[in-house]
């Protein structure tokens, strides 16, 4: 298959989608106190507002609703559960960027918030996104089944957690000082926790919220592994090609730290040819649900051939 220079383009939902979680995580994190609150600190709450409303492709939601759709649920509590896994993305990203971390200066084209801010407010405002993340998931607004939610929230903590994104990063961080560099069975280990598990998670929500089957649950969650993948394997890849300007951020920082990836150790023509495999593979997951996995099937293209 010869890649095709438009699947780069975005779906034309997802500038809408955006729009409307943009919204809804502007009210979430004003300096409006919610019940059971005393206070919002106004310097905590601008460090939390700085890191999520900066922008980005908001495409864990987005994948949440349409997932969702493909079992015809939409609406305000389906936008609500892929908030909460925005917030949880942000404060991950709050987090990987300080200098314990990564040590990022720049993320979405505008100082990290340990830059804007300090590293104490950083973690801070990293710890505070994590929690309303949850608050958001379980309150009364979200108006789903408490069995849903349930669900919905254990799934959630599991996919974020230490055996999930935040254990990722652990061995992220362990890679960094270890003897022997990793295998290529390690770096999809470590890439599946790190990056794909909140991906596949993005899926296999939209399918909880809509109260689809459990097979049909298994099916989302495999796509999502799929588009956790792919997304990984861009991302290295821009790292690769890409310049900072095109990016938002920082590019050929696993070069200079000698990190391995999946990229590095089978080379560019490997990485573009598997993306396209990926893109097949998750069109005919897809396919069953014909036109209404359209959008889908666009922003799985999208997901591997994205120039930023």
């Amino acid at each position: 298959m010869t890649r095709n220079p438009t699947l780069i383009v975005a779906p034309p939902a997802l500038a809408d989608h955006a729009a409307r979680l943009g919204n809804l995580l502007d009210g979430l994190l004003s300096a409006r106190t919610l019940p059971g609150e005393i206070e919002r600190p106004e310097r905590l709450r601008a460090a939390m507002a700085h890191g999520v409303l900066g922008g980005g492709k908001r495409l864990r939601p987005f994948l949440v609703e349409e997932s969702a759709a493909l079992f015809g649920a939409t609406g305000a509590a389906i936008l609500r559960v892929g908030a909460a896994l925005e917030l949880i993305h942000c404060y991950s990203l709050v987090h990987d960027d300080l200098p314990a971390m990564d040590d990022d200066d720049l993320r979405r084209g505008q100082p990290t918030v340990h830059r804007a801010f300090d590293e104490a407010t950083a973690i801070l405002a990293g710890d505070a996104l994590l929690t309303l993340a949850f608050d958001l998931m379980t309150s009364e607004e979200t108006d789903l089944p408490a069995d849903r939610k349930l669900a919905l929230a254990g799934g959630l903590a599991r996919a974020s957690g230490i055996g999930g994104m935040v254990g990722g990063q652990m061995r992220d961080l362990e890679a960094e000082s270890a003897p022997r560099p990793l295998s290529a069975s390690d770096v999809e280990t470590l890439q599946s926790m790190k990056t794909g598990a909140l991906l596949r998670y993005a899926c296999e929500a939209g399918a909880i919220a809509a109260g689809a089957s459990t097979d049909e649950q298994s099916r989302l969650r495999r796509i999502g592994e799929i588009l956790g993948l792919a997304f990984q394997l861009a991302d290295d890849l821009l790292d690769i090609t890409s310049t900072p300007e095109t990016a938002g951020k920082a590019t050929g920082k696993d070069a200079d730290a000698n990190k391995a990836t999946l990229p590095s150790l089978n080379g560019t023509d490997w990485t573009r040819q598997r993306l396209e495999q990926l893109v097949e593979e998750a069109t005919g997951l897809l396919s069953p649900f014909g036109d209404k996995a359209e959008t889908l099937v666009q922003t799985a293209r999208f997901i591997a051939f994205r120039d930023r």
